[in-house]
């Protein structure tokens, strides 16, 4: 173990309880960081500077295929304050260890919203701008103004803002330069009063069978959560990394004539085109509910592949594969992953 403070630093690392698909594999180095200004010192250390580098939140956007030969950074710093707030609105600070649907409820509990459609996506606040995590109809980086990070490319902390984050569909500088920033903190505008998204499908359906009429940020907080719950299987009951696949985008043309020939395929509006439902191209192609061993396509949701046990990143990756080759074949669509296949 090292004498730095703020960090601890491990060899040999065991890292199946830090992945939620729950594959064992091992990291060569693990360092916890509890202080983010310690991350210059540890990146200077003679015996890991050389090595392989990687961040790792919960490991709930990942799948380790093999043992990971490098230096795994887990950012365990915590906090959360309320850095200015005018009434009608509030910068708020969290740390990147932080639990991020630990940070949508305490902004609840502060009267704030803005998260509440994020609700219950599990990881950790530093990995959420990576992925611009985004769900029923609503995206971090909408109220997303800063990012802290050390850019290990210059050498020094930096301050980027919504803009030079480069966010996009599930996109962002930090997840096409993985190896280049650390991500310590991020600031957000949460105001204390706006309107609510309720027209992703199933909120106002949901909010209906809660008998709520009039709802609030907390309202629409717990609608998502049930909604959650009760499509998406439980990591901690069976190893997973939520949807596997991004929803495809494509250009008008192309879903009319999708639309044209299979008249039950779900479309949504997107920036560049229209949005399809990968959920639903999967399902056509007969993997909902698929085994083989213990890597699967959960029988709740054919966008989940799920561990059951003891598959391995690389069973796990292939039935990946061969699901993305048959939407392929059938449709001509490619889907991309959503986690980080290593």
């Amino acid at each position: 173990m090292s004498k730095l403070t703020g960090v601890s630093l491990s060899p040999n690392a065991p890292l199946d309880r830090r992945n939620t698909f729950r594959v064992s594999v091992r990291a060569a180095w693990l360092a916890e960081i509890r202080d983010a200004t310690a991350i210059p010192e540890v990146l200077a250390l003679t015996r890991v500077k050389n090595l392989p580098f990687m961040v790792l939140g919960e490991g709930s956007n990942v799948l380790f295929t093999r043992d990971f030969d490098g230096l795994m950074f887990a950012m365990t710093n915590r906090g959360i304050e309320i850095l200015e707030d005018d009434g009608r609105s509030a910068r708020v600070r969290a740390q990147a260890g932080e639990d991020w649907h630990g940070l949508v409820r305490w902004s609840l509990a502060q009267g704030l919203c803005g998260l509440e459609n994020l609700s219950l996506i599990p990881g950790t606040v530093g990995a959420a701008p990576i992925q611009n995590i985004g769900a029923y109809g609503a995206e971090l980086s909408e109220t997303l103004e800063t990012v802290e990070a050390y850019d290990r490319e210059a050498g020094k902390f930096m301050r980027l803002n919504r803009e030079q984050c480069g966010f996009s569909y599930r996109q962002s500088v930090f997840k096409q330069q993985p190896d280049r920033w650390i991500i310590t903190a991020i600031e957000s505008r949460l105001r204390r009063n706006a309107p609510l998204k309720l027209d992703y499908a199933g909120v106002r359906e949901e909010l209906a069978a809660m008998n709520v009429s009039a709802p609030t940020a907390k309202d629409v907080s717990k609608a998502v959560c049930r909604l959650r719950r009760r499509k998406l299987p439980d990591p901690a009951v069976i190893g997973n990394a939520g949807s596997f696949f991004k929803n495809p985008v494509v250009l008008s043309g192309q879903a009319d004539e999708l639309r044209a020939a299979h008249p039950d395929l779900p479309i949504f509006k997107a920036p560049d085109g229209k949005k399809l439902s990968a959920a639903w191209l999967i399902e056509q192609c007969g993997w909902k509910g698929f085994r083989e061993g213990d890597a699967a396509v959960s029988d709740k949701h054919a966008l989940v592949l799920v561990n059951h046990g003891r598959a391995t990143g690389g069973q796990i990756w292939s039935l990946a594969q061969r699901i993305r080759d048959s939407v392929r074949e059938k449709f001509g669509i490619r889907l991309e992953p959503e986690p980080r296949i290593l």
